[in-house]
């Protein structure tokens, strides 16, 4: 068995060559050993169901209804509205409870069984004949006696309620104290428990708010309409039956099918679990969560549902549009204030919602949320969670994803199916994102992992090859093989002038040398690296690199030509560094005795086409770039010197930069080595340079001299070389050899002409 020493060489073993078995943890995967934890985890959140877990799992069901909300179909429900046309017909509200005793009557006259008021009746009619007479006291005795003995307003709505079957609503408070003192006796809902007792698990309210005794001693049933919001403060689930002091009590909707299918005793199955079914009527059953909650499937608002009460008291209403319907009472009116948040992204009147619970009981199209779904919930976190665990670490990032999005597409669409074809609820958030939690954990470790290997993988060969080549072959080893591409790329060649003299005064302090140069090189590095080249080699005090491999450069000419003139801004921040350093320890030490040479770099760059890749032997070999292109900018380099110019451009690189750069032709030669000549460019600054005027006013004399020298017409030569010197004097462009060198040549051609068919190109001699 083989394992990595600290440098991240294979070894063999001592422990292992002796059969010793690796710790089980270390077999079996600390990725996994996490992993495991955390579904543990996941599990127990699901489990304890947190507000924020509960909230996703319930949007994500009112997206569901979004997307396939309930087809409306008529059934025999209704909503007596009092609606905007209502308060402006008959008046602001409260209205009279005469009124409300009238309603109740053309209702029973058009044959609606049962009535129920999503209203609450909880004060004494102000409107009443004997509290009209005591409250306006300047009325004549007369008719302050007639008004006394005219019956009261609640006694003639109490009247109406007892001639039909009418339900009254009942709103719940949040504290005992909140309602009154002198409330009567709760009734008891009559209902049966058929299973272990549900209480526990039922909605339970502290009080409810009653209406006035003489309303609820005619009424024929009683149901509590509120709803209470989930916590984001959507109305999606309705309680059925619950909980007021120790009383079994029915929602508004049921009592109302309750009494209009007879009045039978409500029958509550239960399991262990909790609630399951309410059976309301002889074969009229809901299925329940298990505290007696269901799920409406809900439509858009339909005004088919609603009829105007002011359409009622005038008599436009057919009889028959009301004949056989379960009638709700309540109020669609906006400043009356009764709207609630709905699954469907819609504020809806608090009475459409008992309705359409109604409907979802008659048409049997209630979403089902049955006792077993957290278990099958669990179940799929368990099993997708555990083959997670288990196969990522062996599967490669591809097959990863693919399995990942195979098994969690597959979850989604059997969650949205049981939705749309048997509204079933089964959370499609929680199950997912618990799967995708653990994927991203086995995905990270193996990533980790991977890197881990990649920086054993630099440790091993960092040390005998270039950066950028180890980051390829810790990214693909199967580069690891001879071979090139070919590509356009920028090179560049420096070289330190007079280096020999350099390491001449280092003779007696080697080490001082050693750190020179590496802090010399260090400085070439990181203006090369700053500007996206890639260092090919130090040869000595040499350095090679280029630009646009391995990785590609946009317009690396121009990225070549801002590191050249980088690398020479730092060298002389290097010079000066130097000479200071210098300059305190000869304060320090005023007998030392120090020679200080300051450091003068020539540049060539050029740019075309080269092969770069894996060159050098199958056993050792290094990444590199070859082709006429790095030999001219190597050549390029050794003509820096002569011609006084710092940084020498070949032909391609000048002109991909000659609107951002500086730039000067200088000559035309014949590099050694080569016949074909190439045109010959110094660099002498950026774009800032290139827009001052006195270089505008050089790059025209220049090409004024280069043009009559090259058409042997001496004398215009020798002015524009003459007022280019003078210029070159003003703003130190640092020509004066460049321009010694054409002077000379001018000197040589006016005493022996070149001749006709002279081309104007000259032949060095030298690299």
């Amino acid at each position: 068995m083989f394992k990595r020493d600290a440098s991240g060489v294979t070894r063999l073993g001592a422990k292992a060559s002796r059969g010793t078995k690796p710790p089980l943890w270390r077999r079996f995967g600390l990725a996994r050993i996490y992993g495991l934890l955390l579904l543990a985890a996941l599990l127990s959140l699901r489990m304890s169901d947190p507000p924020v877990v509960e909230m996703l799992r319930a949007q994500s069901f009112d997206f569901y209804q979004r997307l396939k909300p309930r087809e409306f179909t008529q059934q025999p429900v209704a909503i007596v509205d009092i609606d905007e046309r209502s308060l402006e017909t008959l008046g602001q509200w409260p209205w009279p409870r005469t009124r409300m005793a009238e309603l109740v009557e053309k209702l029973r006259q058009m044959q609606v069984p049962a009535v129920a008021f999503d209203i609450l009746f909880a004060e004494q009619d102000r409107l009443s004949p004997e509290l009209v007479a005591q409250d306006n006291p300047s009325l004549s005795p007369q008719l302050r006696e007639a008004l006394a003995k005219l019956p009261s307003n609640d006694a003639v709505f109490a009247q109406a309620i007892s001639r039909h079957r009418v339900i009254l609503g009942q709103s719940s408070v949040r504290s005992i104290a909140d309602n009154r003192e002198d409330k009567r006796a709760m009734r008891d809902a009559p209902h049966a428990f058929l299973g272990p007792d549900p209480k526990p698990l039922m909605l339970n309210l502290p009080d409810v708010i009653q209406n006035r005794p003489e309303f609820e001693d005619a009424a024929m049933g009683r149901g509590v309409f509120t709803v209470l919001p989930d916590v984001d403060g959507v109305f999606r689930r309705i309680p059925l039956v619950m909980m007021v002091q120790d009383k079994v009590r029915l929602g508004l909707s049921v009592e109302l099918l309750r009494i209009a299918t007879g009045g039978r005793a409500t029958a509550i199955r239960s399991d262990a679990a909790g609630i399951k079914r309410i059976d309301l009527a002889r074969g009229v059953s809901v299925n329940t969560d298990n505290t007696g909650r269901v799920w409406p499937y809900f439509t858009h608002t339909q005004q088919a549902r609603f009829v105007s009460v002011a359409d009622i008291m005038e008599g436009k209403v057919n009889p028959q549009r009301l004949a056989g319907h379960l009638v709700l009472v309540g109020t669609s009116a906006v400043g009356l204030e009764d709207y609630r948040a709905t699954p469907m992204n819609t504020l809806m009147a608090g009475v459409e919602i008992h309705a359409q619970v109604l409907e979802n009981i008659l048409s049997q199209s209630m979403l089902v949320r049955p006792n077993y779904a957290i278990a099958i919930e669990l179940a799929v976190i368990l099993s997708l969670g555990f083959f997670v665990v288990m196969l990522v670490p062996y599967l490669g990032a591809r097959w990863s994803i693919i399995y990942a999005l195979g098994l969690l597409g597959g979850y989604l669409f059997a969650s949205w199916y049981v939705f749309a074809n048997h509204r079933l609820l089964l959370d499609p958030v929680f199950p997912v994102a618990s799967t995708m939690a653990l994927f991203i954990l086995m995905a990270t470790t193996n990533y980790l992992r991977e890197e881990r290997r990649r920086r054993e993988t630099r440790a091993a060969f960092g040390q005998y090859v270039s950066p950028a080549l180890v980051d390829q072959l810790a990214d693909d080893p199967a580069r690891l093989e001879l071979g090139g591409e070919t590509r356009d790329l920028s090179v560049l060649f420096s070289d330190v002038r007079g280096f020999t003299a350099i390491s001449e005064s280092f003779k007696h302090n080697p080490q001082g040398l050693t750190e020179l140069m590496n802090r010399f090189l260090t400085t070439m590095s990181n203006a090369i690296l700053d500007h996206g080249g890639t260092i090919d080699k130090f040869m000595g005090d040499a350095v090679m690199a280029f630009w646009n491999a391995p990785l590609d450069v946009d317009n690396h000419e121009l990225a070549s030509c801002r590191a050249a003139l980088a690398m020479i801004e730092r060298v002389d921040a290097l010079n000066d560094a130097v000479e200071d350093e210098a300059m305190l320890a000869l304060a320090e030490n005023p007998d030392r005795q120090l020679t200080i040479h300051r450091i003068d770099i020539g540049i060539g760059i050029n740019s075309g086409s080269c092969v770069v890749g894996n060159m050098g032997s199958e056993n050792r070999f290094d990444y590199t770039a070859l082709g006429d292109t790095v030999n001219v900018a190597s050549r390029l380099e050794g003509q820096s010197k002569p011609y006084g110019v710092k940084i020498v451009l070949g032909s391609s690189t000048a002109a991909a930069v000659e609107n951002e750069m500086a730039t000067l032709e200088i000559d035309q030669i014949r590099v050694k080595g080569k016949d074909e000549p190439e045109r010959i460019f110094g660099l002498f600054g950026d774009k800032e340079k290139l827009e001052q005027t006195d270089f505008i006013a050089a790059r025209a004399l220049n090409r004024t001299m280069l043009s009559a020298y090259r058409t042997q017409d001496w004398s215009s030569a020798f002015e524009a070389l003459e007022m280019l010197r003078e210029l070159d004097d003003r703003v130190q462009l640092g020509l004066s050899e460049y321009l010694f060198i054409y002077e000379t040549r001018i000197a040589e051609f006016r005493a022996n002409p070149p001749g006709r068919h002279w081309d104007g190109v000259y032949t060095a001699t030298s690299k």
